[in-house]
């Protein structure tokens, strides 16, 4: 169903310089990986304080609303740089079971981060209690993980 979109992706000049270019895929490359290292400092230091870990002395909210930018600018960098990823070699990705993989994965991180992980780290911390906080936060972390590592598998052995 999608693979005529993939194969009309597979015909754009700008896929062709990407992949091409002696600098532009590394480049692409090195600022997913650094939008992901911001991602996942935005993540853990809501996830940690969820476990009742890092900034113990601040309330649960007050992390999560200080870190929200940060998570956000992360999530549209990994945006802006996957797309020309997946520009660079689209059939391969097509046929990658780890790139699908992955993006079932991201939708359902992303839902799960901006519902259920947002209302547990907005609400009164002694309403939600010391157990679901540290089952989102050990969710989270296991998602955005399992994330990552699909991420690295596609351009390992796809």
């Amino acid at each position: 169903m999608l693979l005529p979109f993939f194969e009309w992706l597979d015909t754009l000049r700008v896929g062709d310089w990407i992949s091409t270019s002696s600098y532009a895929a590394p480049l692409i490359n090195v600022a997913h990986i650094l939008a992901l290292v911001m991602l996942f400092g935005s993540l853990l230091t809501v996830d940690l304080r969820l476990l009742g870990r890092g900034m113990t002395q601040q309330p649960v909210a007050k992390v999560a609303r200080a870190a929200r930018p940060w998570l956000i600018g992360a999530l549209i960098c990994m945006l802006l740089t996957g797309i020309p990823q997946v520009l660079s070699l689209p059939i391969r990705e097509y046929y990658s079971p780890f790139f699908w993989m992955k993006m079932r994965l991201l939708l359902f991180a992303l839902i799960f981060t901006f519902t259920v992980r947002h209302k547990v780290t907005m609400a009164d911390e002694a309403r939600v209690g010391p157990v679901w906080g540290k089952v989102v936060g050990i969710v989270s972390i296991g998602l955005w993980t399992w994330i990552a590592v699909e991420g690295r598998l596609i351009g390992l052995l796809s």
